[in-house]
């Protein structure tokens, strides 16, 4: 059985290709969307999805989002007494997904088509790859997130109808543009382009920041301001930004340390004050179009994806920049999603799509480190492109290189990924060390061959014709920071981790948003959600499965009261 997953930075989804058509699947929750926040509470039980989310605000030091924005470093994130890497806090998040649909499918899950931003690079793909590894999954594909939205629009909308059209993908954490060409059943990506940090997260933030500036009380900013404070915040803004997607003016209340602010903004200041994020949005836009050598007046469409895609300035700028209204008949939450099943039955070859073909880019330029002389003592390391982005894949592309040393016995040729001049600006692939003839500097050449194929596989092959030396060195998209033992011992260690049952999800995201309210009110109204959350704790110890379905209804109606500012 193969899945499709939107692994996102805010909120992941997995679904199956069942009856024809791409179906979402529900969590334990009973909603399509997964926080993609983990936490660790005080008995070192690992919580995920909408509990975790609850924590962040109550909890900050002891749970991480947005931690998808990190895939591929180095940078650790410590949880109670464990400590993380942003693939093994993304391979919880796939593992849950996993759990998700063997429950609602009566059947084990082995395989995946994870979907990833267009612009994440190799190391990047290969910590995605590695999360999926470790959460027990096969991936048979890593999925760019524009050509999945492309997949769930195209299939259902434009089949049999030629079309040129940009999908811009503004999730929490990345943003992706893409041009594709539909025609006679084949959808063409003609170029990718984005930003790997610039999402929705960059406009709460802002939010956030506007908060701290003209509104909240002198006696909140401090030199240093509380990682409680900064969460209560964050969690206020991010609503705001919600209320704004829908009415031009908005108000939210923060409460700390017994004072209450109530804030009140609009979209025109926020829209004036977001100009630099707007403006970050349109070149990646530029650089697509350009590569694709479409015109905006040629383009018959545009489809926005992505929870982001809903803040109001952000859909009022891309309407301006297009000139038309974007296309809205796939939810911008579930889009990706949606793609990724259909990806997953294009892979199993279900005949409701036999007559679908996709193709991909490279996204990034592939090339070789070399040398070039700038005074006769002097020389200058740069990148030369082999395989420039945007290339459609899979493709073979050779270049020629000459010696530039005298009487040199060895070259080391160096890949690089990436689109800058300088190496220091490009990503490390590999290298290839080759035992060359003495002779003097140009007169030794190099035959080299790169091969990229849809998996993202490259192999590269060098020949040496006067001595007929071959050397090959293949660069697969799997995992970067592990060997086969490292990944078996992360994988083994994931596994001893106590994650409260599924079917305690319900109960535990109750439990960590009564808290959560606790903690945001002062007076009768925290002293009346304290006794609230005692009597559910009971009925939780009590372990009388009725009791707490009663305890849990009585708490949800008690809690909705408090939110309303109505309760006895």
């Amino acid at each position: 059985m193969i899945i499709g997953i939107d692994l996102g930075t805010t909120n992941s989804l997995v679904g199956v290709w069942q009856n024809e058509r791409a179906t979402l699947i529900p969590n334990a929750l009973g909603a399509f969307l997964t926080p993609s926040v983990v936490s660790v509470d005080e008995n070192e039980n690992i919580l995920i999805g909408e509990a975790a989310k609850e924590r962040l605000i109550t909890h900050p030091g002891q749970t991480a989002a947005a931690f998808k924005r990190y895939m591929g470093s180095d940078r650790p994130v410590c949880l109670g007494k464990h400590r993380f890497r942003p693939e093994e806090l993304s391979a919880l998040i796939l593992k849950n997904l996993k759990n998700d649909a063997e429950t609602w499918l009566h059947e084990p899950v082995t395989e995946a088509i994870i979907t990833v931003p267009a612009y994440f690079n190799d190391t990047q793909r290969k910590a995605t790859r590695a999360a999926g590894q470790l959460a027990g999954l096969k991936v048979e594909r890593l999925l760019n997130e524009p050509t999945a939205a492309a997949l769930a629009f195209g299939i259902h909308n434009q089949q049999g109808t030629d079309a040129r059209f940009a999908v811009l993908d503004l999730g929490g954490g990345t943003f992706d543009v893409s041009v594709l060409d539909f025609f006679e059943g084949v959808m063409e990506v003609r170029a990718s382009a984005g930003d790997n940090f610039l999402g929705g997260e960059d406009f709460i933030d802002l939010l956030a920041a506007i908060f701290m500036e003209e509104a909240a009380p002198n006696a909140w900013k401090t030199e240093k301001i509380p990682a409680a404070l900064q969460s209560r915040v964050r969690g206020a803004a991010e609503k705001l930004l919600h209320k704004l997607s829908d009415a031009p003016t908005a108000e939210v209340e923060i409460t700390w340390e017994q004072q209450t602010v109530r804030w009140q903004y609009d979209n025109e200041r926020f829209a004036l004050r977001a100009q630099p994020l707007l403006e970050r949005l349109r070149a990646p836009i530029a650089r697509a179009l350009r590569d694709s050598r479409f015109k905006l007046r040629e383009l018959d469409e545009l489809l926005l994806v992505g929870g982001a895609t809903r803040i109001a300035i952000v859909r009022q700028a891309m309407t301006r920049l297009f000139g038309r209204f974007p296309n809205t008949r796939v939810h911008p939450d579930q889009a990706i999603a949606l793609g990724a099943v259909t990806q997953a039955a294009l892979k199993a070859r279900d005949a409701a799509l036999e007559d679908m073909v996709l193709t991909d880019i490279c996204p990034y330029s592939l090339g070789v480190a070399v040398s070039q002389s700038l005074t006769a003592s002097r020389r200058e390391d740069v990148f030369c492109p082999v395989i420039e982005r945007n290339t459609l894949i899979p493709c073979s592309r050779e270049h020629i290189f000459s010696t530039v040393q005298d009487y040199q016995d060895c070259v080391n040729l160096e890949i690089y990924q990436g689109e800058s001049r300088s190496l220091a600006n490009n990503i490390k692939l590999g290298e290839i060390k080759m035992p060359l003839p003495p002779r003097k500097a140009g007169e030794i050449s190099l035959y080299t061959r790169f091969t990229y194929d849809i998996d993202g596989l490259l192999e590269i092959d060098v020949l040496v014709p006067e001595t007929n030396e071959r050397k090959n060195l293949i660069i697969q998209g799997g995992q970067q920071h592990y060997d086969a033992a490292e990944l078996e011992k992360r994988r083994a260690f994931l596994a001893t981790l106590k994650i409260h049952p599924r079917d305690q999800a319900e109960n535990q995201a109750l439990l960590a948003k009564a808290e959560r309210i606790y903690e945001e009110n002062l007076g009768i109204t925290r002293d009346y959600v304290s006794q609230c959350i005692s009597s559910f704790k009971a009925a939780l110890e009590s372990q009388d499965e009725h009791r707490v379905a009663r305890a849990r209804k009585e708490l949800e109606e008690r809690l909705a009261r408090v939110h309303s500012g109505v309760f006895e």
